[in-house]
This record gives structure tokens, C-alpha cells and sequence, in this order.
């Protein structure tokens, strides 16, 4: 069979599948990145049959896909936004960041990968996934609840923090001397602070260059901007992700708004296969020995999230029934982990079984989010009223 042939066909059951996981997932109202993962798994190296002919397209895809998640998370704030979710939330996201990277660096140390491995593993518990927290919150009727703005501000500074961290990552990763490396991330956090400079006080600027009243011209300026500026944050190790990021922040108002409607679909495809191209590069024969590695990190991690949003909520005078909500709703990772762990797996420099226990890793909490932030209210209901009898007797 040609070449070309088989890729299609081989690439038309990828996304023939893709669209029958996301079918199951909706039905059972959880999220689809596990299924996405499990498909990559099942049909890549190591897998029940190896899609080789798809792997070329997929891999390049999945880039794209990682900038439009980027760059429509960034199209959700705007610029001020950032500031004054930062502004509230700034001691919260510390907490955040100890009590959450620390799981992913201390089992990285006892496996032995390293600094890099220990770096990797900090982003992969840390973040939490931007995308199925505003599913739940949707899905739950929960958008209007006294804790929602403490939760988003919590993810702002996440988002933040990431503009930051992924720099460094992709510094260390590179293997660069102290030096070079000290360079390298003074330029990537000048050039993150002149952006968010120019999204302050020229966004609309922005907005009026990529802006057309014409849907194709439009999708096309504005894709083809993402495609620039994340390729030369690429050059300047600033990494591409956090490039689409920053784009979408510049992007501000109706232009902001209806670039969200247009580039949706084309997110939740590219980001599909994204998953599914990660989960093609990792060796499901590679799980098993982490698993426990992944369960332990899962049960820390759902703790120490739930304290993160306990507290933060705590601190703004909300009753326990909403920080409950609060702590439940940061539980789920998913897309910037995978985003993380597959920055270190293509730059080389750490262990594959990282890859493994990464896909695991996220693949328990995409799940368990969901799932803990529709329990949590009848969990705590039921825990008030078995303490109350007992604190009246």
C-alpha cells in the first residue's frame, strides 16, 4: 500500500476514535484526556498495533495543538485581569507552589532522575488543569458560587507562574552552563514582562493588527501570529507555549471573543491529538513498575490540592461547605502536565520511565478531579451531620 495512502487511512481511524472516546467521555460526563491517552497508548510504541505512518503528522499536530491550548487560555484574560488576579491570590499561589511541586520533586529525587527529572516533576503536580476546572464549574452550576473567584485567581497565578517556570525548564533541559542558562531566563522573563507591557497599554493595538470582519482572513492572521511568535519564544527559550500565551493576552475585548469561537474547534482537535501523540511515544510496558509511584503522588497531591483550596478560601471568609468546593474543584491535571512531561521527553536529558509516570499520573487525576468536585458537597453534608450529634451529646 502507498505510503501516503496508509497515512490517511491509518490518521482518519486516529480521529474516528478520537471522536467515539469523546462521545463515551460526555456520555459519563467526565473528561476525555484519559481516553485521548489510553488511545496513544494502546496504538504506539509498544501498543497493540504501532500507527508509524500517523506518527510524523501527529507529532507536528500535537505542537499546534499545545499552542491553541495556550493561546485560547491566554485570549481568556486580559492583561489587567492577570495584574489584579495576581495582586489577590499572590500568597494562595504560594502555598499552592509548596505544597504541590514538592510530591513531584521529593519522588523524583528517590527515583533518581536528577535535577531536570526533579524540575519536570515539580510542574507535572503542580499545575492544575485550567480546562477541566471550567468544565466542572459549568457543568456543576457553579460559575455564580462565593469560592468560583478564589479558584480562578488560584489558576491566574498558576498560569502565571508557568510563564516563568517553562522558561527554565527548557534552560535546564538544554543542558546550558550557569552562564548561559542565567541568560537564557533573564530573557525569557524580559520578554514576558515586555509583553504583558505592551498587552497593558497597546492591547487594543494588537487586537485592531489580527482583527478582520472576514472569518478566513481572520483565522488566518490570527493562527498564523500564534504560529510566529510562538516559533521565535521557541528561539529565545521562552518556549512556545508560553509565546501563545502571552499573544492571547494581548488580545483583548470583541476581537478576543470572537477569536475564541473561531479557534475552539480547531483546539479541541489539535489538542486531541496532542494527547494522543504523547500517549504514541510512550511505552505502555513502561507503567506498571510506576504505578505505585503514581498512585502515591496521586493521593498527596489530591490532599495537598484540597488544602490549597481550603485555605485560600478560608482567607476570604468562606464557610466550610465552600472551601470544601474550593480545594475539590483544583484537584484534576491534565493538558500542562502532559505539555511538561513532554518538553522533557523530546529534549532527552531525563528518564523515559518520567513519560510513563506522567501519563499515569494524570490519567488518575483527570479522573479523580471530576469525580471529587460532584462527591464533595453530599461528603461533607454527611460528615456535618454525624458531627453534629456528637458535638450536642
Amino acid at each position: 500500500m502507498q505510503e501516503t495512502a496508509l497515512a490517511l487511512i491509518e490518521l482518519g481511524a486516529v480521529l474516528f476514535a478520537l471522536g467515539m472516546m469523546g462521545r463515551v467521555a460526555g456520555r459519563f460526563g467526565v473528561s476525555p484526556i484519559p481516553l485521548y491517552l489510553i488511545g496513544g497508548l494502546a496504538f504506539g510504541k509498544g501498543g497493540f498495533v504501532e500507527l508509524k505512518a500517523a506518527g510524523d503528522f501527529a507529532h507536528l499536530a500535537g505542537e499546534i495543538g499545545v499552542i491553541l491550548l495556550l493561546l485560547l487560555l491566554g485570549l481568556e484574560y486580559t492583561a489587567p485581569e492577570l495584574v489584579t488576579g495576581l495582586r489577590r491570590s499572590w500568597a494562595a499561589g504560594l502555598v499552592d507552589i509548596v505544597a504541590n511541586a514538592t510530591p513531584g520533586v521529593v519522588v523524583a529525587l528517590l527515583l533518581g532522575w536528577g535535577l531536570n527529572g526533579a524540575i519536570t516533576m515539580a510542574g507535572v503536580t503542580y499545575i492544575s488543569s485550567s480546562g477541566i476546572v471550567a468544565k466542572v464549574l459549568n457543568d456543576l452550576g457553579r460559575i455564580g458560587n462565593r469560592e468560583t473567584p478564589v479558584i480562578l485567581s488560584i489558576l491566574v497565578f498558576e498560569d502565571l507562574a508557568m510563564a516563568a517556570y517553562l522558561p527554565i525548564l527548557t534552560t535546564v533541559l538544554a543542558g546550558l552552563s550557569f552562564l548561559s542558562g542565567l541568560k537564557a531566563v533573564a530573557i525569557a522573563l524580559v520578554t514576558v514582562t515586555v509583553v504583558l507591557v505592551v498587552a497593558l497599554r497597546y492591547g487594543r493595538y494588537v487586537s485592531s493588527i489580527v482583527d478582520s470582519a472576514d472569518n478566513e482572513v481572520f483565522l488566518l492572521k490570527l493562527l498564523g501570529a500564534a504560529l510566529l511568535v510562538a516559533g521565535v519564544a521557541s528561539s529565545l527559550n521562552v518556549s512556545a507555549a508560553v509565546g501563545a500565551f502571552l499573544l492571547g493576552i494581548a488580545i483583548s475585548g470583541s476581537t478576543a471573543h470572537e477569536a475564541t469561537k473561531l479557534l475552539e474547534p480547531l483546539r479541541d482537535l489539535f489538542a486531541a491529538i496532542f494527547f494522543v501523540a504523547f500517549g504514541f511515544a510512550t511505552d505502555p510496558h513502561d507503567i506498571p513498575p510506576v504505578l505505585g509511584w503514581a498512585v502515591v503522588l496521586a493521593i498527596v497531591t489530591v490532599l495537598t490540592k484540597m488544602f490549597t483550596g481550603w485555605w485560600a478560601a478560608g482567607r476570604q471568609g468562606i464557610r466550610r461547605m465552600g472551601r470544601a468546593r474550593a480545594g475539590a474543584a483544583l484537584i484534576a491535571r491534565g493538558e500542562f502536565s502532559i505539555v511538561i512531561a513532554g518538553l522533557a521527553v523530546a529534549g532527552g536529558t531525563v528518564s523515559d520511565d518520567l513519560a510513563a509516570l506522567a501519563s499515569a499520573y494524570v490519567l488518575l487525576m483527570a479522573v479523580l478531579g471530576p469525580v471529587a468536585a460532584r462527591v464533595v458537597e453530599p461528603v461533607v453534608q454527611l460528615a456535618q451531620r454525624r458531627f453534629r450529634p456528637a458535638v450536642s451529646s
